[in-house]
């Protein structure tokens, strides 16, 4: 994503507390504390620290997030990025480095109607066939 393409930006420096609604994509560099909502992509940038509630599109988290987040779409954590709190998204990326602390929920995801006891029967051999 190049820089014309963020709608926002909250810079290195800048510190905001309260609620933040928007549509595309917005890019936080600085501290925030609060509610973000969105259908569109919250990037937090590397120094970035952010806690509360986030309930956007997307989560790009390079930076340091302590919230309840969920994801319509999808969660990456990079390498320098830091979340602790509870994740619910369909799809989450966690980069060599980058940490996840706290209960993660994949909604969405995975097989239709499979229990973790049939997928762990049919792992281990329980239909009769070696896996």
């Amino acid at each position: 994503m190049g820089k014309h393409d963020i709608n926002a930006f909250l810079g290195a420096g800048t510190f905001f507390t309260g609620r933040l609604a928007f549509e595309g994509v917005v890019r936080i560099d600085g501290a925030f504390e609060g509610e973000i909502t969105s259908p569109g992509s919250l990037v937090v940038g590397k120094n970035a620290r952010i806690s509360g509630r986030i309930d956007v599109g997307r989560l790009v988290c390079g930076g340091v997030v302590a919230a309840e987040v969920t994801a319509a779409a999808m969660v990456t954590v990079h390498a320098t990025g830091r979340l602790t709190g509870s994740v619910t998204t369909p799809s989450l990326v966690v980069e060599e480095g980058g940490s996840l602390d706290g209960q993660v929920v994949m909604a969405g995801g995975g097989e239709a109607g499979a229990t973790p006891a049939a997928l762990a029967a049919g792992l281990d051999g329980g239909s009769g066939r070696e896996p």
